[in-house]
């Protein structure tokens, strides 16, 4: 086990509040000295996502609170992202199912929430926007419980926790009648109760790619979780795919603060990693 690390997916349907909720964890988290600003849509970095107002690329961050790292992705919520949304809960081992407190669950969450429980992943509820004036928490809570029937849960996964917020103000409450004044409460949660990725540190290396991003100096970078083993820069390694097996070096290596992209030396097993020096690399290959 890796127990100073934690990686979870947010995931909601589109506009349920997930990348204001991300900039406001990292915020709180100490990841931003106090004279920084946070722009309200920080992960949302294509220009397309800030015109349009929604994520379409899953991003990642991380942030570092009670000596837990947590790497954190922020998935599409909308149901044209669907496939990228799948590949990302490959990298994680708990999700908070992000619902607002007036809408509560549509078609999208379903789609996210179904994929999660076949992943048997660790699940936290968080009802957003709980200031809303037409909230309906207490109802929304049982359209999720509903929900999770209807798509097959165990029991188990019945017993979810439920956490309020207003991701805007970044306040999270596990009583929607006693606001606090800040994410504390989430961030505990986190680091409490989602699980420490299960793996072998000692074992050769594996690593699937979730998702490509693209630098314009060392071109294309694959992403995805260190499943067992490490690696180095200058290391070489097989990259096994559906047609042949070819040897790469790795070039540069790189791992999420905050939103943005920090040059290391190596990474372990369970964390998750950004490679360069592939030239012909592609989501699914390991």
């Amino acid at each position: 086990m890796s127990p100073q690390l934690r990686n979870i997916a947010i995931i909601a349907h589109v506009d349920h509040g997930k990348t204001t909720l991300v900039a406001h964890l990292l915020k709180q988290s100490g990841t931003f000295q106090a004279h920084q600003e946070v722009e309200d849509r920080m992960m949302d970095s294509m220009d397309l996502e800030r015109e349009r107002g929604i994520t379409i690329a899953a991003k990642n961050a991380s942030f570092i609170y009670k000596d837990v790292k947590v790497n954190i992705v922020d998935t599409p919520g909308h149901s044209d992202f669907g496939g990228e949304v799948e590949r990302i809960l490959d990298m994680v081992d708990g999700a908070i199912l992000l619902v607002d407190s007036s809408e509560g669950p549509l078609p999208q969450t379903r789609f996210v929430l179904k994929k999660a429980l076949e992943k048997n992943l660790k699940l936290l509820l968080c009802i957003n926007k709980i200031d809303r004036p037409d909230s309906r928490i207490n109802e929304v809570e049982n359209e999720i419980f509903d929900l999770f029937i209807d798509l097959d849960a165990t029991d188990e996964q019945t017993e979810f926790e439920t956490i309020y917020a207003i991701a805007r103000d970044g306040i999270a409450t596990k009583d929607p009648e006693k606001l606090t004044n800040s994410l504390e409460v989430l961030l505990d949660w986190i680091v409490d109760n989602m699980p420490a990725p299960n793996v072998e540190q000692d074992a050769p290396l594996q690593m699937m790619i979730s998702n490509i991003s693209y630098n314009n100096f060392v071109g294309r970078l694959p992403i995805g979780r260190v499943r067992a083993g490490s690696m180095k820069v200058g290391d070489q390694v097989l990259i096994s795919q559906e047609n042949k097996d070819s040897k790469f070096k790795i070039t540069a290596l790189f791992q999420y603060k905050a939103s943005e992209l920090l040059p290391v030396e190596e990474i372990h097993a369970g964390d998750i990693a950004v490679v360069a020096g592939f030239e012909d690399i592609y989501i699914g290959d390991t």
